[in-house]
């Protein structure tokens, strides 16, 4: 365990100085020290770090969860439904085209819709930081999208439990999605009308308690949630809605950033163990195919999102990038679909289509002023912020001495 730490923070280090970002490059660390690898085999058996993943898948979403408002819904509107849903449109779209056009099977092309689908929250959320475009304009449409597939996810994977169970027939199959959504609504509900009680029974100074408490509830949640068809990470999910619109939210949030880094690191370096580079050649136009589809519905989609809130060519290339990269969602439909015995093929498709472009989509995001000449409207690289704040006050900010 301690190995596999250093490997992630050397490779990330390394990585971090040429701007990659370090989900990818836990990953391969994860296959350069795992047991498909020629020389030093740090892991050899991928089921030894099981546990310490499932707690890092745990902590993703339990944090995703903590950031997460019913109020963004509100304040956004029908402009942040209809540039989510537009997204989602396209993107799911079409990724259950795909899938089905690669004859796989019906249970794999519907974990691939949701793996060409979704982005990825956590590179999303640093390239906006790195990019410095927090300020832009674009930025709210950005995070509603994310906010409109964070939702869909929950429903998603409560959804796609029973099928990838294996359900005998379909009222075994009815049954199974119905008691998944019926505890998803149950924590819904908890979520929206037990915040008060919530908060009573997590409000203390210490810290040490406050950790041992959050933390044992997410866990514990998402254990119930597993034993009811729904995804354990989902139940974490539910549990950072929860706490987050508690008075001890923001420190949670603080709390709890260290774990959600550490362990999350252990989970995509897991992943990067069960994958054996012998297996990528087989997948690898597959993949090239999936990345070139992706590429299209997210300029189209970065189009709609930017007419549906006014904005140019420059703001409709920076949703377009931005939103490219796929990570931890991907990767949690492998892993469910790894245990549900899926074809052998989608581990080694979706961990090649993430490296790609969760490489491709911060340096894509870096560089949106090209896109930006070539689309409607688009008139230079004057234009890859658009209207707003995002580059006049760059601009005052390195006029500072």
């Amino acid at each position: 365990m301690g190995g596999a730490f250093l490997a992630a923070a050397v490779l990330a280090r390394l990585g971090g100085r040429i701007g990659l970002p370090t989900i990818p490059l836990f990953i391969l660390a994860g296959i350069l020290l795992g047991p498909h690898t020629p020389g030093v085999v740090l892991v050899s058996d991928p089921h030894d770090l099981e546990m310490l993943s499932a707690l890092g898948l745990v902590l993703l979403l339990f944090y995703l969860g903590l950031e997460f408002h019913m109020d963004d819904l509100k304040s956004g509107g029908r402009k942040m439904a209809l540039a989510g849903g537009t997204y989602l449109a396209l993107n799911v779209g079409a990724g259950l085209g795909f899938g089905f056009a690669l004859g796989w099977g019906t249970s794999e092309a519907l974990v691939l819709a949701g793996v060409l689908g979704i982005s990825s929250s956590a590179i999303v959320t640093k390239v906006l930081v790195d990019t410095g475009r927090l300020g832009n304009p674009e930025t709210k449409p950005i995070l509603g999208i994310i906010v409109v597939e964070d939702i869909f996810l929950a429903l998603y994977l409560a959804a796609l439990q029973p099928i990838l169970s294996g359900a005998d027939s379909l009222a075994a199959a009815v049954m199974d999605g119905g008691k998944a959504f019926g505890f998803l609504l149950l924590l819904a509900l908890a979520a929206r009308f037990g915040t008060r009680l919530v908060s009573r029974l997590f409000d203390t100074r210490d810290d040490e308690l406050l950790v041992i408490s959050f933390l044992g509830a997410a866990v514990f949640v998402a254990g119930v949630s597993e034993w009811f068809g729904v995804a354990d990470a989902i139940g974490a999910f539910m549990v950072g809605l929860m706490l987050g619109s508690t008075a001890s939210g923001d420190r949670i949030r603080t709390l709890v950033h260290p774990l959600r880094d550490a362990f999350g690191a252990i989970f995509f370096f897991a992943f990067g163990l069960s994958i054996d580079p012998g297996d990528l050649p087989v997948v690898v136009w597959p993949v090239l195919a999936a990345v070139a589809v992706t590429l299209l519905m997210n300029v189209l989609a970065g189009l709609g999102a930017a007419r549906v809130y006014g904005f140019g060519a420059g703001p409709a290339a920076n949703i377009s990038t931005t939103l490219l990269a796929r990570g931890e969602f991907a990767l949690i439909l492998a892993t469910m679909a790894a245990g549900a015995g899926l074809d052998e093929r989608l581990s080694p498709f979706i961990a090649g289509y993430v490296l790609l472009l969760a490489v491709l989509g911060p340096l894509a995001a870096g560089r949106s002023e090209w896109l930006a000449r070539i689309l409607p409207g688009g008139r230079g690289p004057a234009l890859a912020d658009g209207p707003g704040p995002g580059r006049e006050e760059r601009a005052k900010a390195d006029s500072v001495p």
